[in-house]
């Protein structure tokens, strides 16, 4: 069985993917093969609203009929029994890489019935990582739980399940002298690094280890 992640940061080495990588090893442990996908490695746009995903006895009806970086990226992701995205909040929601991911992975799946009946063949275990600098009591003042809520929401409906890790007041930079960042405080920060960020991957371990066992 196999277990997706898809890193929605620029960053390749820092705390969504850190994160992704400790739920991938809850992953493996339950016996799963995993990968983990940089979405700033691969060169595509959103969706382009051509309808050939809607187009009934249509070539590409269900599924997404541009070609480009992001191609090989979603066969992967329909191939999982396990999907783990993996953004930081940029402007109170997902990355644009990850939004335009959304669009093209979801909207193929989603029929324009009363229903709004899901394409998706079957079920499979799905969350979403998310890691923000600000505390989560911000949350709703930037309208971000509504966000994770909406992402949540489309998430359960067109593959069945979605969990949500979140992961707050992380640490940005190695030397917050060299920016303007008098917001925060250097020094809570690096605390926070060192005693919160490991029980988030701890966290995010067990979410990983959670997701095999109920996809088996």
């Amino acid at each position: 069985m196999k277990a997706t992640a898809v890193n929605g940061s620029p960053r390749k080495t820092w705390n969504t993917a850190t994160l992704l990588e400790h739920a991938l090893r809850g992953c493996a442990d339950a016996g799963f093969e995993t990968e983990l996908l940089h979405l700033y490695n691969h060169d595509y746009r959103g969706c382009i609203s051509c309808f050939a995903c809607k187009r009934i006895g249509g070539e590409s009806y269900g599924r997404c009929n541009v070609r480009d970086g992001l191609t090989p990226i979603l066969k992967s992701v329909a191939e999982a029994d396990v999907l783990i995205l993996g953004s930081p909040f940029y402007f109170h929601t997902e990355t644009g890489a990850m939004r335009s991911l959304m669009e093209r992975l979801l909207f193929p799946y989603l029929t324009y019935t009363p229903e709004r009946t899901s394409l998706f063949p079957g079920k499979i275990q799905t969350a979403f990582v998310y890691t923000m600098n600000a505390p989560e009591e911000e949350m709703p003042l930037a309208h971000q739980d509504s966000s994770v809520a909406a992402s949540r929401g489309i998430m359960t409906h067109i593959f069945g399940s979605c969990e949500v890790l979140l992961s707050t007041e992380t640490y940005q930079f190695d030397d917050y002298s060299k920016y303007l960042t008098t917001r925060w405080d250097p020094k809570v920060k690096a605390r926070r690094r060192r005693e919160i960020f490991p029980q988030d991957c701890e966290r995010a371990y067990e979410l990983g280890n959670r997701l095999a066992a109920a996809a088996r």
